[in-house]
């Protein structure tokens, strides 16, 4: 595990942010991993109930209210979002 990930977990946070540019990367603590978990399993639970070709309105909705809690609890729990370099000192 890398030091940067090591500082995340040490701070509490579930998504590291990326190294390079803006964003947050993989998680670094179990419950990030299940946040990913439980948002793969609603996505797919969405694919086969939700019909995109007979309600396709209905399932964007759905796929874009995924898409916002998932962005949500990164926000929450993950480290502060800003624009990286790749350096520690920036």
């Amino acid at each position: 595990m890398s030091s940067h990930h090591q500082e995340a977990r040490a701070r509490n946070y579930w998504f590291p942010a990326k190294r390079y540019g803006w964003g947050w990367g993989a998680p670094c603590a179990w419950q990030g991993w299940l946040v990913i978990a439980v948002f793969l399993a609603l996505l797919v639970a969405g694919t086969l109930l939700l019909s995109a070709e007979q309600a396709p309105l209905l399932f964007m909705a759905y796929t874009a209210a995924l898409g916002v809690a998932l962005l949500a609890i990164c926000w929450l729990k993950g480290e502060p979002p800003r624009w990286r370099w790749g350096a520690t000192n920036r």
